[in-house]
């Protein structure tokens, strides 16, 4: 099997994979939120599944993500909080990333004629934005480094520009590694006990997201400065 027959291959069983995880969520639903209501539960939920426990928790981890509602918090505390932080946000990522896999091709294929239709109205100033893969980058990587914002809801929408994957998945791991093992460490915090450590890096979360927040107009105003200077 040739290389792009492989790629397309794995862009299919990805855009599966994320109709099941929609399809499960819907149909579990009420289960799936009664087990995260509670880090214990969750713990209980995962331990008793044995040695199918780290792939249990990523597949929680990838619902997550694909169903964006969910609070991405929950289930990262949670991984520190059962499996320590080394392990804990090792799994955390594969779920992340898988998740985002899914989410991503899964929103591309079935948006791409959209957008390109989109991208060919010169009516529309901003799609210049879109156009220029370098700016829309630093666009992604401000909403993804700033802990508290919407960034699984993030990935439908960067799939429909027409950002290349690699580049996309770079920013996101990036951008999200550093709050991801936060999270992990204050799951691992709690169940150690050790509430001054979780204090502390919750109480740097809050104030982050707030300067991130509150100075986000600027950072957006710099980042589209060049492109206002182009207008007449």
């Amino acid at each position: 099997m040739t290389i792009p027959k492989k790629g397309r291959l794995l862009k299919i069983v990805l855009l599966l994979l994320a109709g099941l995880s929609i399809l499960l969520f819907i149909r579990y639903a009420p289960a799936i939120l009664e087990i995260l209501s509670s880090m214990d539960k969750f713990r209980d939920f995962i331990r008793a599944s044995g040695n199918w426990g780290p792939v249990m928790f990523v597949l929680f981890q990838i619902v997550q993500v694909v169903v964006a509602p969910i609070p991405g918090e929950v289930v990262q505390i949670a991984g520190g909080y059962i499996y320590g932080v080394s392990l804990g946000t090792i799994y955390t990522t594969i779920g992340m990333l898988l998740g985002a896999a899914m989410a991503f091709y899964f929103t591309r294929l079935i948006g791409r004629s959209w957008i390109e239709r989109l991208l060919e109205n010169k009516s529309y100033k901003w799609t210049a934005v879109l156009k220029n893969e370098k700016k829309l980058s630093v666009f992604l990587f401000i909403f993804f480094i700033i802990p508290g914002l919407p960034k699984d809801l993030l990935i439908y929408l960067a799939a429909l520009t027409p950002i290349g994957a690699i580049r996309f998945f770079t920013l996101l791991l990036v951008g999200r590694l550093p709050w991801l093992i936060a999270s992990v460490v204050i799951g691992t915090s709690l169940h150690q006990e050790q509430y001054g450590v979780a204090i502390l890096i919750a109480g740097i979360s809050v104030v982050t997201f707030g300067i991130g927040y509150f100075y986000k107009n600027k950072w957006l105003e710099l980042f589209s400065k060049s492109e206002k200077e182009k207008l007449p």
